[in-house]
């Protein structure tokens, strides 16, 4: 069977694709701002529960999904230097 983490991981990217396909007037970004807040405590559940190694594979699912704000981290903290 299946780990409950793992479904509820499956059921957010699911979510995260079905809100991409509505229109949005400002970019999906308060959408992207809750899915980060509902994504942040299954990917530390997925890794508690399946390991790192599932947990590193989640994130780079999640990023992959959330790319915009994770390119405009990117760019935010190579500004810095």
């Amino acid at each position: 069977m299946m780990p409950i983490s793992l479904i509820l991981a499956f059921l957010w990217a699911i979510l995260a694709n079905v809100i991409a396909m509505f229109p949005s007037r400002d970019r999906h970004w308060t959408n992207a701002y809750l899915l980060i807040a509902i994504g942040v405590p299954i990917l530390g559940f997925v890794t508690y529960q399946t390991g790192p190694v599932a947990g590193l594979l989640c994130l780079v699912a999640a990023m992959s999904v959330l790319r915009w704000p994770m390119i405009r981290l990117w760019r935010l903290v190579s500004r810095r230097r």
